[in-house]
């Protein structure tokens, strides 16, 4: 396994002390309750009360301000003491607000994340150890009776879609400027096949970045017309397309472009199939190919990322597939990658690295050509 310096340094021995790894292993024990607990605290806004007042809080100021029961606000700002995102003054009993509890506040990938592990996930891991077994989502089922999650994200509650694209935007929102420098202006891409596109966001941003660019989305038929909606009246609407396509199904061919065909396009989209089904798409897609068409694959690959506590929300993003997603992708590492790309016929051309929130875009083409 190759893993930048960082995550060598802290993968490849035991560093914890005794004293912490027990204090671990008793967070993990508890997480459910570190989890809602926290999340409550951001809810009912005792967090950012603490925030705007530097000197602290009293128990019953916070009672008073919140108007909750003293038996709620002293069972929360307990756990919290005791988890470390506050902290107290034991002269004066007031409460403040401590590194976590700001992180918890303000770090924009922490918010995503609670909301998207609360609204979409919290409910489905219950039934993480039957979706394991079994490699179907299990988790999913109290939403609805759909195969995976990505039939039924029209049908999901309102709160949940919120969460699941809240989640899933603000991980590739940060990377696309950089992303549109490279396809459009590094590799000179002017017609591109978007896979997995969603609710046309991505192809919005490349009209909008090149007046050339032409946009085909290739997506599953009601998230076709869920895209449609949401591009009507846009910018540069008019020269994105969708076609409707079940990818999972081999006999559904890529179409087949008569024009040119610079770029194929998949962004944060093979992380939602398996091995198998990754080199099956990716085989498609290089039928499709012309010889000067190049495939951009932009991943969070876990194995590449600068700091662990990035890998750490990749790996534990890897049973959110498992339990809700659809029981057997995750989030892959550039071993994984460039094995389904070889059984593609398919290789890598070049790496782009730490885009945006440690994304990757593999450059791939087809295998000897020199084009």
């Amino acid at each position: 396994m190759k893993l930048t310096d960082n995550l060598k340094r802290q993968y490849t021995s035991d560093r914890i002390s005794a004293y912490d790894a027990q204090r671990m292993a008793e967070f993990i024990a508890w997480g459910p309750a570190v989890f809602q607990s926290q999340r409550i605290m951001i809810e009912w806004g005792i967090l950012d009360m603490l925030r705007e007042n530097p000197d602290g809080l009293t128990r019953s100021e916070v009672v008073e301000r919140t108007g909750k029961s003293d038996y709620a606000i002293k069972c929360l700002l307990e756990a919290s003491l005791c988890i470390g995102s506050i902290y107290v003054d034991t002269e004066s009993d007031r409460y403040r607000l401590g590194k976590i509890g700001w992180f918890l506040l303000t770090d924009e990938a922490t918010r995503a994340n609670i909301a998207f592990n609360h609204d979409v996930n919290y409910e489905g891991w219950f039934h993480l150890e039957e979706s394991l077994s079994e490699g179907k989502p299990r988790g999913l089922e109290h939403f609805g009776s759909w195969p995976t999650i990505y039939e039924g994200l029209s049908s999901l509650p309102p709160k949940v879609q919120e969460s699941w694209f809240g989640f899933d935007h603000f991980y590739s929102d940060h990377s696309f400027p950089e992303a549109l420098k490279i396809v459009f202006d590094e590799c000179g891409v002017k017609t591109l096949y978007d896979v997995g596109g969603n609710t046309g966001k991505w192809a919005l941003q490349c009209v909008a970045h090149s007046p050339e660019a032409r946009v085909t989305i290739l997506d599953l038929p009601q998230q076709i017309a869920m895209m449609q909606d949401n591009i009507s009246g846009r910018e540069g609407a008019e020269r994105i397309s969708g076609y409707g396509i079940n990818l999972l199904d081999e006999s559904q061919a890529f179409p087949k472009s008569e024009a040119r065909l610079d770029g194929i396009w998949m962004s944060q989209f093979l992380d939602c199939f398996s091995m198998d089904e990754m080199t099956s798409i990716l085989k498609r897609a290089a039928e499709a190919m012309q010889d000067d068409t190049r495939i951009f694959i932009m991943e969070t690959l876990w194995d590449r990322q600068k700091y662990d506590t990035a890998a750490f929300c990749l790996t534990m993003t890897s049973l959110y597939f498992t339990a809700l997603a659809n029981g057997n992708s995750k989030m892959y590492n550039t071993e994984d990658m460039e094995y389904v790309i070889s059984a593609a016929g398919l290789e890598v051309e070049k790496i782009y690295d730490h885009l945006g929130q440690g994304h990757s875009i593999l450059v791939v083409r087809k295998k000897d050509n020199k084009v």
